[in-house]
């Protein structure tokens, strides 16, 4: 009789138990949410608000008079459908390309078997530590020689590779199991043959996971684009958005209504292969590295 008490003494001390921490980690999940949250939520009401509702003495995330016309005035003073266009030309070009690449390089660090490779890797690897503003004045000098100032390509070569993306589909590669690669081999598939018909359809998600990431950080690149364009029309969006920020002063209302209007491919991007992108990210195999 007393065991069962104790027994079911200690079922709900456990429940208890349970209660307590999942209760603490919802409190904090929603409180990380509401930081995560709060910039997107004070954008989106500061581009439906007039110039001098921005800043107050009391904080009103619902304007007194809501301004939808802010969204249309941004097309009025800017050509901003230029930068749309843009942005989109070279976020798709970049994100093909440097699947494209960072596949081929991954498969090669993956299932090709030659003399140094693990070493050549590390090495590889160790080009993430160098940061970007350290070669951005090379890159800068290298691209004006060859004439890449105001074009397209000047803006896009620089982005074209990724060792992150090659460390994350490499790492997905090493999850597919080498029976398939085995018996492709022995069906008389050479190296282009797997890469093509074995290891990419079965990467999907890696692919896709590394899409978005792609895509998510051309569309956003400031700096690259700031330094090797000039002229007006040939501007990316988040160029374009500054031209809203004055010596002076700043056009709040106009500037956060154009960042709206930036973010929705992304969001379209993200909405469209989240299955994909979560699955590659849970899939990756940092297990394996």
């Amino acid at each position: 009789m007393r065991a069962g008490i104790r027994g079911d003494a200690a079922v709900k001390s456990q429940k208890k138990s349970k209660m307590i921490v999942d209760g603490t980690i919802y409190t904090f999940l929603t409180i990380g949410l509401v930081f995560v949250l709060l910039p997107f939520i004070w954008m989106l009401s500061t581009s439906l608000k007039q110039l001098n509702e921005t800043f107050t003495t009391r904080i009103k995330f619902i304007p007194d008079k809501i301004m939808w016309s802010n969204y249309l005035e941004v097309w009025r003073l800017l050509p901003f459908g230029r930068f749309f266009l843009n942005s989109s030309i070279v976020s798709v070009t970049v994100t093909v390309l440097q699947l494209f690449l960072c596949s081929m390089a991954a498969f090669a660090f993956s299932r090709l078997k030659w003399p140094g490779r693990d070493s050549v890797f590390l090495l590889y690897l160790a080009a993430m530590m160098i940061p970007g503003q350290v070669i951005l004045i090379p890159n800068f000098l290298m691209i004006k020689l060859l004439g890449g100032i105001d074009t397209y390509w000047g803006v896009i070569v620089p982005q074209l590779f990724s060792v992150f993306g090659t460390f994350l589909l490499r790492q997905f590669f090493l999850t597919i199991p080498a029976e398939l690669e085995e018996a492709a081999i022995i069906d008389g598939c050479g190296y282009f043959k797997i890469y093509r018909s074995i290891i990419l359809p079965l990467s999907k998600p890696g692919l896709a996971a590394l899409g978005v990431f792609a895509f998510m950080f051309s569309w956003n690149n400031f700096l690259w684009p700031l330094v090797v364009l000039n002229k007006e029309f040939m501007f990316t969006l988040p160029i374009g958005i500054l031209s809203f920020q004055g010596q002076f002063s700043t056009n709040w209302p106009l500037m956060m209504a154009g960042a709206c209007q930036a973010m929705l491919p992304i969001l379209i991007i993200y909405a469209i292969g989240q299955r994909y992108f979560m699955e590659g990210i849970s899939l990756t195999g940092f297990a394996n590295a």
